[in-house]
């Protein structure tokens, strides 16, 4: 068995046992919650402009009175210990003075000398106690006195001999003052060592100075600089949140009463106080504010004209337009019996009249879309009856063109829509189709998932140029303003889809190359009120090359104003939903639709629930 494999048992035995488990699960639970509090601080941090300001300036006051209590700890010990050593320096010279009067007469090889040196150290501790004055007296300490040998070795001592430090040793017996600074029982110690001169040989002695009180003194001075600084932070604490809050605070105001202005209460005024900056801001934004409440007033006043006169003029066309067409009716029932010219004269009239009378419903239509009264009717519908419906309506238009339509619409698709709205947004994309679909066939597909349902029209005539994908939805626009409509259509077909579409909640889509056709793909949610966040059916077509598309996205209304309608699936969020994207990296995501239960090109969902029922189908 090799080590690697015996490391790996040894860790699975370890995980085994239950106290292992629970340090992981401690370990796991520390580290959610510590992922927790980072997330909550980092949010706090990125909304607070008071938070960063306050932090700040607290780090930076820490930062700065922990180095200048670093340096006054170091400058305080120092002087403690230069001043402790240097009274012990010249301490230790007065002692070795009277020693050396007390033993000018001493044998170091005498028998008794060891007796000589303990009284001599007596009498040295009681004169240099008593006699010193208070500057020089280093406080309490220990002596130690010992011969040597002609060998260097020690004979006779008096005082713990063995607290010394043989480097020490070696530099008082070469005869020189030496010091050094030794943890003795415990007790830091600086230690004094000079020889002295007696009748015989020179004596090693030493004295050992405590530093306990200087040691505590540091501490003193420590403790004292550790609250000092804690107070004068939370002290800074309090001043940098009062600071921090006058200058913040008129920001927040400002940006609270920015919020209900945008939210449509253009009443709203910042307050102006003293003739500082942030009045003189105030007096600013209230110009800015006062100016554009005034101009969206007069923007209010001409749409709601507009619409007026839209709805107006509809209405009193309905009266004369409806004589016109009894009159009309009658020329045209009798037609037969006039002549020629006059018989094509009434033909064209009558269609000229429905025409005329579908614009009209149109304008209606969308005079009431424009005043916010349109009403949804949403009741729980067959998706596949609904798009059936459409196709009839536009089969005629389909056999004159001779153009084949080919459906793929599964059953059992059900959502809850307006099918009277749904079922003109259809119609409009297939007529749509069949007017730029130059006689080729035309593809109707219905798929759906969990969430969503989506109906998809695909053509193969001319296409978008570029520049154009961002202007399909505009009313009366065209693509070539020479091309006549075989639809008899008004030009506010997709704009009323457009708005249909809107009012459920969904998404109206288009895609479009020069020679490769064009795709609408209509989304809308499954029940009333819900979001999208994806589609089922693909709205670029995956088995062809994608240079050169061009994409467009209806934005959605109401709940679904921030999902992804607002910009293509699976584009940045930054690129317009309305705005063409030309890109091969852009056209993709697009067409691929992104989402929970995206499908691909035949039609079923993501979890394959959807049927291919009624592939191929023709009209």
């Amino acid at each position: 068995m090799t080590a690697r494999s015996a490391a790996r048992r040894a860790g699975a035995l370890v995980l085994r046992i239950p106290g292992a488990r629970r340090t992981r699960a401690i370990v796991r639970g520390l580290g959610h919650l510590f992922a927790e509090l980072r997330a909550i601080f980092g949010a706090a941090w990125r909304r607070s402009l008071q938070l960063r300001v306050a932090v700040s300036t607290l780090a930076l006051c820490a930062g700065v009175l922990i180095v200048l209590g670093l340096l006054l700890q170091t400058e305080i010990a120092e002087r403690l210990v230069q001043g402790k050593v240097d009274a012990a320096r010249i301490q230790m010279e007065t002692a070795t003075a009277e020693l050396e009067r007390d033993l000018s007469g001493v044998n170091p090889d005498d028998e008794y000398v060891e007796g000589t040196l303990n009284k001599a150290l007596d009498r040295l501790s009681v004169t240099t106690l008593t006699d010193q004055p208070s500057t020089q007296n280093a406080g309490d300490f220990r002596a130690v006195l010992a011969t040597e040998d002609a060998r260097g070795g020690n004979q006779a001592w008096a005082g713990r001999l063995d607290t010394i430090p043989l480097d020490l040793r070696r530099a008082v017996q070469s005869g020189a003052l030496a010091v050094e600074f030794k943890t003795v029982d415990g007790v830091p110690m600086v230690i004094y060592g000079q020889p002295v001169r007696t009748a015989g040989r020179d004596l090693q002695f030493y004295l050992l100075f405590s530093l306990a009180a200087e040691q505590r003194t540091l501490g003193l001075v420590q403790s004292t600089l550790i609250v000092g600084g804690l107070v004068l932070v939370l002290l800074l604490a309090a001043v940098t949140s009062l600071v921090t809050r006058q200058v913040v605070r008129p920001v927040q105001q400002a940006a609270e009463v920015a919020e209900r202005f945008a939210d449509g209460h253009l009443e709203e005024r910042m307050p102006v106080k003293g003739d500082d900056e942030v009045a003189r801001l105030a007096e600013s934004y209230n110009e800015m504010a006062s100016s554009i409440q005034s101009q969206i007033r007069q923007l209010e006043e001409f749409g709601a004209l507009q619409r007026r006169f839209t709805s107006d003029v509809s209405h009193e066309l309905r009266t004369p337009l409806t004589t016109v067409r009894m009159a009309a009716d009658v020329l045209f029932a009798s037609r037969d019996q006039l002549p020629h010219a006059l018989r094509r004269s009434s033909e064209l009239l009558v269609e000229e009249l429905d025409r005329f009378e579908a614009l009209l419903a149109d304008l209606l239509e969308i005079s009431r879309l424009d005043a916010g009264m349109a009403e949804l009717g949403a009741e729980r519908t067959d998706m596949r009856s609904v798009v059936r419906r459409a196709v009839e309506a536009v089969r005629g238009l389909a056999e004159e063109s001779g153009t084949r339509l080919e459906l793929d619409v599964p059953p059992g698709v059900y959502a809850e829509i307006d099918p009277r709205r749904v079922e003109r947004i259809v119609r409009n994309l297939v007529a749509n189709a069949l007017d730029h679909g130059e006689g080729r066939p035309i593809q109707i597909r219905l798929g759906a998932d969990e969430d969503s349902v989506a109906v998809l029209v695909r053509d193969h005539g001319l296409g978008l140029r570029p520049g154009e994908a961002g202007l399909v939805f505009n009313r009366f626009w065209r693509a070539d303003s020479s091309r006549a409509r075989r639809s008899g259509g008004t030009g506010l077909g997709l704009s009323i889809s457009l708005e249909d579409a809107r009012l459920h909640g969904g998404w109206l889509q288009a895609w479009g190359e020069p020679g490769r056709g064009a795709a609408f793909r209509l989304t809308l949610p499954r029940t009333v009120g819900g979001e999208l966040d994806g589609s089922p059916l693909t709205l670029v077509p995956t088995d062809e090359p994608l240079d050169g598309a061009l994409l467009a996205a209806a934005e959605p209304v109401g709940s679904s104003a921030t999902g992804p309608a607002a910009s293509v699936p699976g584009l940045p969020a930054s690129t317009p939903a309305s705005t063409p994207a030309s890109s091969p990296g852009a056209a993709p995501g697009a067409g691929t639709g992104s989402g929970p239960g995206s499908t691909s090109q035949n039609g079923a969902d993501g979890a394959g629930r959807v049927s291919s029922a009624g592939i191929g189908e023709q009209w």
